[in-house]
């Protein structure tokens, strides 16, 4: 079992070590017998400049006005920086982790990054190209000739989701948060 030590112990120790020659034991704040908390030096009788305890109930109804009432199945986050997405989407019926949205924030497509999908109707075309089933998992299996843009979060240009022709966004790699 491991005794601890006085404060008055703990001093000789340390002139001990300081006669020896040995490097001082640096102090830190938690060892230090004047630790002030960062609270004791916080007056809470001013109010802090940035504060508004209102701004959760401004910000909903930025929202909601964005929105225009319409429900929405989540709000669709950036993963790699978090940013904003999307504000009203739906989810895709069959891929819970895919969402389809008409309107967007901070997205960037890619128009020189163009994906075709074959029609998997046609009989006799048993094999698909790499890139068809890349998009065929990224929108849901989708069975039709149509080209597909890249989209990417405009704060860190992480890959997102797609685009199609309809100007349909659909969203793959994306966070979503209660709406």
């Amino acid at each position: 079992m491991e005794e601890h030590r006085t404060t008055a112990e703990a001093e000789k120790a340390i002139i001990i070590m300081e006669e020896d020659g040995k490097p001082e034991p640096k102090e830190s704040p938690s060892n230090s017998l004047q630790t002030i908390s960062d609270d004791d030096e916080i007056d809470y009788s001013i109010k802090p400049e940035f504060y508004d305890p209102n701004l959760d109930d401004k910000d909903e109804s930025w929202v909601e006005k964005k929105r225009h009432g319409h429900a929405t199945d989540a709000v669709l986050s950036c993963p790699a920086c978090f940013t904003t997405l999307c504000l009203e989407c739906q989810r895709h019926e069959k891929y819970v982790t895919q969402y389809r949205a008409i309107f967007v924030v901070n997205c960037k497509v890619e128009t020189e990054r163009v994906v075709y999908e074959r029609n998997r109707a046609r009989p006799g075309r048993a094999k698909r190209g790499r890139q068809t089933a890349e998009v065929d998992a990224e929108v849901g299996g989708a069975i039709s000739n149509e080209s597909f843009k890249h989209v990417c979060c405009s704060v860190c240009c992480t890959e997102v989701g797609v685009i199609d022709e309809e100007e349909v966004y659909h969203f793959y790699n994306v966070l979503p948060s209660e709406a």
